[in-house]
């Protein structure tokens, strides 16, 4: 049975995603992201489960820092989970009774429309996670009234869910990941994503044009790009990338090796399949059939056969 670590304690949102992703596998709560990923690098997990973007706050800054840094890890899946927070409390607390909420900064801002409509005289305290906040408020000598997190945490630990589904945006979604060390590559199912993380070899213009048309060129389609300091400076950074194909398809392979040699260096993160399944629809000339019948033209001419 593989072990897998997350995004702890337990009842955070990364359970959840991990009990998707990997319904049998034995799960190790991890402190933080870094914590969860230096589980899987060093050998203490299989792999690990964290998030990597939400539909509302953007990207995961700490994630997207420690895929692109350390020794490599291989993203093998993904998995969109809608992030439904619910006001949870100690059995016996009633709404009105509540005067301090404790929950993650980012749940407290996407529920700041029902606090202010149903809990406008309670006070808002930062939390390191959702599920934290749930344990802290179920001991019985707890300073906090009422925590909001995920149905699973007040699950966990003994609370009653006092009301559900209490976002500000009922499609909110964040999108988590599996990864491993470096080993075969699932393979291709036509609905695929491939992630890279690319290094400028110098600032100048027209950098990120001539990165973007390796990808334009050849028909890929960038789902997101983001740009991240590389702690040299000001002004200098790196960037993710993710994209449409997988890395066994010609145009995906050719826009690849066209950074490698533009680029200082090139960390590729996978090639795994789209939590949605959708499938890319490639560009006139951008097929593997087109690229085999264009390398099969050239060969004649280089051969005298034309």
């Amino acid at each position: 049975m593989p072990k897998l670590a997350y995004l702890g304690p337990e009842g955070t949102f990364a359970e959840e995603a991990l009990r998707i992703l990997a319904p049998e596998a034995e799960r190790l709560p991890s402190a933080n992201v870094s914590a969860a990923l230096d589980a899987a690098r060093r050998g203490e997990a299989d792999g690990a489960v964290v998030p990597l973007e939400n539909s509302l706050e953007g990207a995961i800054a700490t994630t997207l820092d420690e895929l692109a840094w350390g020794d490599p890890l291989l993203i093998g899946a993904e998995v969109l989970l809608p992030v439904e927070f619910s006001l949870l409390a100690r059995p016996g607390t009633e709404i009105g009774q509540i005067k301090r909420v404790f929950s993650h900064p980012a749940a407290l801002t996407q529920c700041r429309g029902f606090i202010a409509r149903e809990l406008p005289d309670a006070v808002t305290i930062a939390a390191p996670s959702t599920a934290g906040a749930a344990q802290e408020v179920s001991l019985p000598a707890s300073p906090y009234d009422a925590a909001i997190g995920a149905r699973i945490a007040g699950e966990h630990y003994g609370l009653v869910e006092l009301a559900a589904r209490i976002g500000d945006r009922s499609d909110t979604v964040t999108r988590f990941v599996q990864v491993s060390r470096p080993g075969p590559l699932p393979e291709p199912t036509g609905a695929d994503r491939t992630s890279l993380v690319v290094f400028l070899s110098d600032d100048h213009p027209g950098a990120l044009l001539e990165m973007l048309t390796e990808f334009s060129v050849r028909g890929v389609n960038l789902t997101r790009i983001e740009s991240r300091p590389t702690g040299d400076g000001i002004g200098r950074y790196f960037f993710h990338f993710d994209f449409e194909g997988h890395v066994a398809e010609a145009r995906v392979g050719e826009a690849i090796s066209g950074l490698h040699r533009v680029c200082s260096d090139v960390r590729f993160l996978g090639s795994y399949p789209r939590a949605d399944g959708v499938s890319p629809r490639p560009k006139r000339g951008t097929a593997d059939a087109d690229f085999a019948e264009a390398g099969d033209w050239l060969s004649r001419i280089r051969t005298g056969r034309v």
